[in-house]
């Protein structure tokens, strides 16, 4: 499993050199190994060779892989998550990125009120308008968030997650990128309670040097660690 220390290196070396072009402090990203499909013995390879947080999309693959690791790693669930989950990840995670409607952020409120934890989410924005893509409008971010500072104390906002739209050259995601940042800088503005805009959550393999140009400072990276997966498995 050597490819991964080498994948790892590139992309260490990738982030650094984005930094350098924007002007910007490597050490200020936090790099997650997507780990979906991944199985255990690869991901504690990765652990091994300096992979701090793993992120997650499916809140079943989380649990069983949470039993066998535990607090060897940082836990984010980067994928939709369903209410009736909320439950079974409340206690293993450090972060949630797809906060994306007031349903969730109530269930997540309750479930975390209950085991005394403020939990830290990123509210997911849908930047792109896709229709296959999860999140918020940009337009109704800023009432969106307002409303959970204001009702819900358990849930710490540290700030947005977003998917660009895949597209063939990286450079036509720059826009959306930007246009979260900016959003970003807007409700930083409001210096609300509990909302704290710490991490701008995007950038994926195909566009992470990008992101980290216009902004990013936690990137969710998966193939160019891991390789192409088979996510039918």
């Amino acid at each position: 499993m050597s490819y991964i220390k080498e994948n790892l290196n590139d992309v260490l070396k990738d982030i650094e050199n984005a930094c350098i072009k924007a002007n910007r402090n490597k050490e200020d990203i936090v790099l997650i190994g997507v780990t979906k499909t991944v199985d255990i013995p690869i991901m504690e390879e990765a652990i091994k060779n300096g992979i701090k947080h793993v992120g997650e999309n499916k809140v079943q693959e989380l649990v069983k892989k949470y039993e066998i690791i535990g607090n060897k790693v940082k836990w984010h669930l980067i994928g939709t998550l369903q209410t009736n989950k909320v439950k079974y990840i409340i206690d293993k995670v450090d972060m949630i990125h797809s906060l994306d409607r007031l349903s969730l952020c109530k269930e997540i409120d309750k479930r975390a009120k209950s085991i005394n934890k403020v939990v830290d989410c990123l509210v997911q924005v849908n930047i792109s308008k896709e229709e296959s893509k999860h999140g918020i409008y940009k337009e109704d971010a800023v009432e969106f968030i307002k409303n959970i500072s204001n009702n819900f104390k358990n849930i710490k906002i540290k700030g947005l997650m977003t998917m660009a739209p895949y597209v063939d050259n990286p450079e036509d995601a720059r826009i959306y990128f930007r246009e979260l940042k900016d959003l970003s800088n807007e409700i930083k503005k409001l210096n609300l309670e509990n909302v704290y805009m710490d991490y701008l959550s995007m950038g994926m393999s195909n566009d992470f040097k990008i992101a980290i140009e216009e902004g990013s400072n936690m990137v969710r990276i998966g193939t160019s660690i891991f390789g192409k997966r088979n996510y039918m498995k």
